[in-house]
C-alpha cells in the first residue's frame, strides 16, 4: 500500500500545478484519476483538501491548506450537499504505517 508520505509528493504535484490536474499516475493502483479539490471561504485562501483517486478511492485529507489561486474550491459556509464539485466517499490513507 501507497504511504501518506507517496501520497504527499503527488499532492505537491498537483499543488504546484494548479489550476490543471497534472497527468500524475496514482500512488496506489497507478490509474491517471486523480482530483484535488479544497473546501474553504470563498473569501480567504486557507481551507482544507480532500486528494483522491476515482479508480481506486483511496486519498488523504490536508487540513489548514493554503488554497492555490485557481484551484477548484467548494464553499464551506454551503450545506455539503450543496458544494460541488461532489466529493466521493473516498477511504483515507493514515498517516502513519500500522506497528509504528
Amino acid at each position: 500500500m501507497a504511504t501518506f508520505d507517496d501520497w504527499m509528493d503527488v499532492y505537491e504535484q498537483f499543488y504546484d500545478a494548479a489550476p490543471i490536474e497534472p497527468h500524475v499516475a496514482c500512488p496506489e493502483c497507478g490509474s491517471y484519476r486523480l482530483h484535488l479539490v479544497y473546501t474553504g471561504d470563498l473569501d480567504r485562501d486557507v481551507g482544507y483538501g480532500l486528494f483522491w483517486c476515482d479508480a481506486c478511492l483511496l486519498g488523504v485529507s490536508i487540513c489548514r491548506a493554503v488554497i492555490p489561486d485557481g484551484a477548484v474550491v467548494r464553499d464551506i459556509r454551503l450545506p455539503s450537499e450543496e458544494r460541488f464539485p461532489q466529493v466521493p466517499n473516498f477511504r483515507l490513507v493514515p498517516m502513519m504505517s500500522p506497528g509504528r
